[in-house]
């Protein structure tokens, strides 16, 4: 069989997903909205080959052991049952984001192999079907089938949750300044996070309420071209999430001292008179959503604070592309 490689790139939430009303088939109990970003992308190519004994998975020129794959591997398992075939892959897939440093390395990592196994197990999905099948990978993986602006309805069974397109491509300046606290992996991953937080947290209800009430207005922001109003939501629902890991039970923490400083840095700048907001995902690291324009002064704040800080600017990408090997 052919092989198949996809190109699909990482998303940050304006809106967060932040926990699971059926893990099983992984809904979310909030809708959110995301924007694609450019800079950071995963890239795969899978090809089934009946000479394999098993499923052979490389991430990065490593090959992964068998208790490493468990997850790719489940998720090949559903691909092949979609497609009626038992014959096992070979994946080669070069991640260009830091993996587990809350830059939504598993949303671009699981969309880019749902497009290349499905393609190589000669499937025709459309990109609502590949949302679908990539969000059983990894949920926020179903909006990085699409670019630029993406809705990820929440739904009530797997037919209904499926993100789709809000604006792309986005014909307004807007950027985010990807600010790297650590690029190491987390203490506590994701998963673990947003179930600690969903089941513990005493607040968890009154903030998915509030997150689904804010849909409309993100989408009005969107439509508007109106970057304060997408911003202030963004940083609110940014804050209010990790808000929810501080009162679980037991509590934790993925924003460190230099996340807190630099979260009270763009507070700062707003206060100047800019218009910058900061967003973050489930790890320390800070994206400052702003205007091109202000890039100079933005930049030179952080030199001026945090000199030895990695900085990334990254502006809205492009969907899933999916291309056969010849």
């Amino acid at each position: 069989m052919a092989a198949y490689t996809a190109r699909a790139h990482t998303n940050i939430a304006l809106l967060k997903y932040w926990g699971k009303a059926d893990a099983q088939l992984i809904l979310p109990t909030t809708t959110s909205i995301s924007l694609t970003l450019n800079e950071f992308y995963t890239e795969t190519t899978v090809e089934f080959d009946e000479q394999l004994p098993h499923d052979q998975i490389i991430l990065n020129g490593r090959v992964l052991k068998a208790h490493e794959r468990q997850k790719i591997e489940r998720f090949l398992d559903l691909v092949r049952q979609l497609a009626g075939i038992k014959t096992y892959a070979r994946m080669v897939s070069i991640n260009h984001v830091p993996t587990a440093a809350g830059l939504a390395s598993s949303a671009s990592a699981f969309a880019a192999l749902a497009g290349a196994a499905s393609a190589a197990a000669h499937m025709s999905l459309d990109p609502s079907d590949l949302s679908r099948l990539a969000r059983q990978g990894s949920g926020s993986a179903s909006r990085s089938i699409f670019g630029g602006f993406v809705q990820w309805d929440r739904g009530t069974d797997s037919n209904n949750s499926v993100a789709h397109s809000l604006k792309d491509p986005v014909d307004w300046p807007i950027q985010l300044i990807t600010v790297i606290v650590s690029d190491q992996p987390k203490a506590v991953d994701s998963r673990s996070g947003m179930q600690n937080a969903f089941s513990n947290s005493p607040y968890y209800q009154a903030w998915v309420q509030h997150t689904n009430n804010s849909v409309p207005a993100m989408q009005a922001a969107i439509a508007n071209y109106d970057l304060d109003t997408l911003g202030r939501l963004a940083e609110q629902n940014a804050l209010e999430m990790h808000a929810q890991n501080m009162v679980a039970n037991p509590p934790f923490n993925y924003l460190t001292d230099t996340s807190w400083g630099l979260i009270k840095m763009v507070q700062t700048l707003r206060e100047q008179g800019l218009s910058v907001y900061a967003t973050m995902d489930a790890g320390p690291n800070v994206k400052i959503i702003s205007r091109p324009q202000d890039t100079e002064a933005i930049m030179t704040q952080l030199q001026q604070t945090y000199p030895d800080l990695k900085t990334q600017i990254a502006t809205p990408g492009p969907g899933i592309q999916i291309w056969e090997e010849v």
